[in-house]
C-alpha cells in the first residue's frame, strides 16, 4: 500500500496507476467516500494511456483517522504532499463535490507550475451555505441535520443517502442499483466518524470565491441539473462567472453522483476536454 506522510504526521493513502510518462490525471473524491469512488474513471483513463492518481482524504478511506485538520487548507496541503512526492506536472485535476472544493483550493494555493487543467463535477464552490452574501445557498439547518443524523446512526444514514438523493434513486421511475448503494456505504464506513462530521463544516461553509478568481488554467465545470445535494444554480452557475477560463456543461436529469450513474457520458466529456 502506498502512503505519504504529511508534515503533521498524517499518512495519506494514494493510488498511482499507468505509465509514468503518461499525462497525470488526478482525482479528488467526495464526502464521505474514498479514492475507490473513482473506479470507473481510473480504469477508463488508464486504458487510454494516462497516468491516474487518486488519494484518500485525511480521516477517510485508508488514510489516518486523525482527530484534527479536517478543513480545506489541510486537505489541499495533504494533496500537495502526495503530488509533490510523485513530482506530478502538467496534471489535470478532477474534483467531485467536496473534492471539487479541495481541488479548487489546491490549484489556487499549491498548483502553480504543476497543473494543466481543472475539472469540477457537482462541486461545492463557490459556497454552499446561505449567508447575506450568498442568499441562494442552503440554510445552515440542512448541514446541522447532516451532523445530527451522522452522530445518531452513521451506518443507517449512510444507507439512506445513496439510496435517495445522492444518485437520484428517490426520483419517480428510478431503479435503485444495490451494488452502488452498498459500495457508497462501504466507503463511508471505512472512514472515521469525527473526520466526516468535521468535514461537513469544511464543505458547506468554506468560501472558494477568491480561489476561483485566481485560477488561470482552463476549467471545465460539469454539473447535473437534478443534483439534490449541491444544487446547480448556487454552485456551477456561480462558479463559472468567477473563473478566468471556465466552460460550463450541465446535464438534464443527472444526479449528484453522475460520475457513477452516467460514467460513460462523464468519461467521454472528460476525455474530450483533456485532449482539447
Amino acid at each position: 500500500m502506498s502512503y505519504v506522510t504529511t508534515k503533521d504526521g498524517v499518512q495519506i493513502f494514494y493510488k498511482d496507476w499507468g505509465p509514468r510518462n503518461g499525462q497525470p490525471i488526478v482525482f479528488h473524491h467526495g464526502w464521505p467516500l474514498s479514492s475507490d469512488d473513482w473506479d470507473a474513471q481510473l480504469l477508463f483513463f488508464v486504458s487510454h494511456g494516462y497516468r491516474v492518481v487518486a488519494h484518500d482524504r485525511r480521516g477517510h478511506g485508508r488514510s489516518s483517522q486523525v482527530s484534527d485538520g479536517h478543513d480545506m487548507d489541510h486537505y489541499a496541503a495533504d494533496a500537495a504532499a502526495v503530488f509533490e512526492h510523485l513530482d506530478l506536472r502538467n496534471a489535470v485535476h478532477v474534483g467531485h463535490s467536496t473534492g471539487g472544493g479541495e481541488a479548487t483550493r489546491y490549484v489556487a494555493a499549491h498548483g502553480k507550475g504543476r497543473v494543466a487543467k481543472l475539472v469540477l463535477i457537482g462541486a461545492v464552490p463557490p459556497l454552499m451555505v446561505k449567508t447575506d452574501r450568498n442568499p441562494g445557498g442552503l440554510p445552515i439547518s440542512v448541514f446541522d441535520d447532516f451532523r445530527k443524523n451522522l452522530a445518531a446512526d452513521r451506518a443507517q444514514y449512510y444507507l439512506e443517502i445513496p439510496s435517495g438523493p445522492f444518485y437520484g434513486f428517490n426520483r419517480e421511475g428510478a431503479t435503485t442499483i444495490p451494488g452502488v448503494v452498498q459500495n457508497w456505504w462501504r466507503q463511508g464506513m471505512m472512514g472515521g466518524a469525527k473526520a466526516q462530521y468535521d468535514s461537513i463544516k469544511a464543505f458547506s461553509e468554506t468560501d472558494f470565491t477568491e480561489d476561483l478568481k485566481v485560477i488561470e488554467v482552463p476549467t471545465l465545470v460539469m454539473h447535473g441539473e437534478d443534483d439534490q445535494i449541491v444544487p446547480v444554480d448556487d454552485s456551477a452557475r456561480l462558479s463559472i462567472k468567477l473563473l478566468k477560463k471556465g466552460t460550463l456543461k450541465t446535464y438534464p436529469n443527472f444526479p449528484h453522483g453522475m460520475a457513477t450513474t452516467h460514467a460513460d457520458v462523464v468519461n467521454r466529456d472528460l476525455l474530450s476536454f483533456i485532449k482539447g
